[in-house]
């Protein structure tokens, strides 16, 4: 059976006035403002009541026409500093929610791109970029609207119903009550309405999202799909995608028919009795031509309030259903935590060591009482086959995943003990993947340490032989590499994530496939300069390419999660096992 969506509102809610509450004197003056701003337009109307009054008398006679110049030019000089008070009050208005709402957004946004990035490697590997950011920037826009919805919305309609209603018991009750059960009528049939819209409405958030990370995905993989001429293939897929988000927006735009014509029929009746009660009393000289006149100003702009409040409600339902597709993340908690008090990590010695370590992904059971010990300065290479779990110990040792029984230690000491974003700045690594950010290649190599000077960038360049590619770029190291760094090819990919491993300049250095894009003349090149960077650090090397870590100083043979061998190339070639198969594989095609 299908699980009912549902929205939680009282999280949403609460989570929204946690940012709020930072800015409550804003709100608040704001809030007065409003009131003001409000006011004035009931002045002006009883204005318009006086002056239809006193012609009325003067028609009569009842008063003279220089009495009646001088209450008309009162009653200008009264309207002049009406409009005065309203044109101050909205400049201030729109200043004042300006202000409030890019506060508000910024907060919002900056709250849960900090959580988001702190959350585990786990998460981020099982939720799709493209939905990330799209609940992200709708977050921020909702929060705009629900305020908005307050401010715009809600709040003038609450004075104006005390105001206005206050003012028709004083001049006409029946039409006060009149006004009273058209205004709970209309709110009622718009909130139940859309309460029965809730549900369609998220519906489409999630069609939505789903649609632009499909998008995101899809372009993110372009080169793949034009290498195998897919295209036609991904146009019928979106086809697809763009037909569910269809449905799913038109199902919930449909609810708007019921709502837009059940509203037209309850103010029709409630017009009619405004209009039939204060006329008959007029009819019966029980209310003057002025007093009729406010009646009916008062309820036209009361029905513009009315529908202002009904779209403001729609709005708080649309960013409800917003908030609770972000917010949802909040609910989530990071599965690689800190201890209290956890200090930083200073790595002095690079001693590491995997002490019964045991470990299951996803159920499946990758290490059982694993042991391994790396001493200091020791260059050691992890060998085998794919799924053997060599990738999977440099993400212990990273803490991406926490070890089920056992330890990792760093210079003896449990990387539990310390913070996690400590313990990663103190590791240098070169990883399989190098996956650039859209900036210069400047900037990309001194992300790893923002610190250095431009001479240590370019010596690290220098060293990754990355000089020799960027003296052709018209830009040089200033060339803006694309997303990803699809400028690049992938060896120069690979020469800048060198060249960034090299400028953090870290004790223990890890080696994932590090040379695996380069042509072979460049392998040796680079080969020969990663002998020197490994000395007096402690290298932990991945490769699949054996003719890489000949000369390092241990080889830890792995299959399935377990050591089946350790000893020096040599000693391994001449002994039968998976090391010995391996090599015979691949000796014919590498340099030795």
């Amino acid at each position: 059976m299908k699980k009912k969506r549902t929205i939680d509102y009282k999280y949403n809610l609460k989570e929204y006035l946690s940012i709020l509450k930072n800015y409550k004197s804003l709100s608040i003056v704001l809030l007065i403002v409003v009131l003001i701003i409000e006011s004035t337009y009931f002045v002006d109307k009883y204005l318009f009541k006086l002056i239809i009054d006193y012609g009325t008398n003067f028609i009569a006679g009842a008063i003279s026409k220089d009495r009646l110049v001088k209450i008309f030019i009162g009653l200008a000089s009264a309207f002049l500093i009406v409009v005065s008070v309203r044109f101050l009050g909205k400049w201030i208005h729109i200043h004042l929610i300006n202000k409030l709402d890019s506060n508000l957004i910024i907060d919002l946004k900056r709250k849960y791109f900090n959580h988001l990035i702190r959350l585990s490697h786990k998460f981020h590997t099982s939720h799709k970029t493209g939905s990330l950011i799209s609940r992200l920037i709708r977050g921020g826009s909702a929060i705009e609207r629900i305020t908005d919805v307050l401010i715009f919305n809600a709040a003038p309609l609450t004075f104006n119903v005390l105001i206005g209603g206050l003012s028709l018991v004083y001049f006409d009750r029946s039409s006060a009550i009149v006004l009273a059960l058209t205004g709970i009528i209309f709110i009622t049939y718009s909130v139940l309405i859309q309460n029965a819209q809730k549900i369609p409405n998220l519906e489409a958030n999630e069609v939505e999202d789903i649609e632009k990370a499909n998008i995101s995905d899809i372009f993110t993989n372009i080169d793949s799909i034009k290498y195998f001429g897919k295209e036609l293939n991904i146009k019928r897929r979106f086809e697809e995608i763009t037909k569910n988000t269809r449905l799913a927006f038109l199902k919930n735009w449909d609810y708007y028919r019921w709502l837009e014509s059940g509203q037209a029929l309850i103010l029709g009746v409630g017009t009619f009795f405004v209009i039939y009660f204060p006329l008959t009393k007029f009819l019966n000289n029980g209310l003057s031509l002025g007093t009729l006149t406010f009646i009916y100003t008062v309820y036209g702009s009361l029905l513009g309030n009315l529908f202002g409040f009904v779209h403001g409600i729609r709005e708080y339902y649309r960013s409800m259903a917003d908030f609770d597709a972000l917010f949802k993340y909040g609910k989530i908690e990071n599965d690689i935590t800190d201890k209290k008090n956890a200090e930083g990590l200073l790595i002095k010695e690079g001693e590491v060591e995997f002490k019964n370590v045991s470990f299951s992904y996803h159920k499946r059971k990758i290490f059982g009482n694993f042991n391994l010990k790396i001493n200091k300065n020791e260059k050691v290479a992890l060998v085998g086959h794919s799924g053997s779990g060599k990738t999977t110990l440099v993400k212990l040792l990273y803490r991406f995943y926490d070890v089920d029984k056992g330890e990792i230690l760093i210079d003896g000491k449990n990387i539990k003990d310390f913070k996690q974003e400590s313990l990663r700045s103190e590791l240098s690594i070169v990883p399989q993947e190098c996956v650039l950010f859209d900036d210069t290649i400047y900037n990309n190599i001194a992300f790893s340490n923002p610190k250095a000077s431009r001479k240590e960038i370019l010596q690290a360049m220098k060293f990754a032989q990355l000089d020799k590619v960027v003296k052709i770029f018209p830009k040089k190291e200033n060339t803006i590499v694309g997303e990803r760094g699809v400028k690049l090819s992938s060896g120069e990919k690979q020469r800048v994530s060198i060249a960034r491993a090299l400028l953090s300049n870290k004790k223990i250095l890890v080696l994932d496939e590090a040379t695996s894009s380069l042509d072979s003349q460049t392998e040796y090149d680079i080969q020969r300069d990663l002998q020197e960077l490994m000395l007096g650090r402690t290298s932990i090397i991945i490769a699949h390419r054996l003719s890489t870590i000949m000369r390092t100083d241990k080889i830890i043979v792995m299959d399935r999660g377990k050591i089946v061998q350790i000893g020096k190339h040599n000693e391994l070639i001449r002994q039968k096992g998976l090391y010995k198969r391996l090599w015979s594989l691949q000796k014919g095609g590498y340099i030795e």
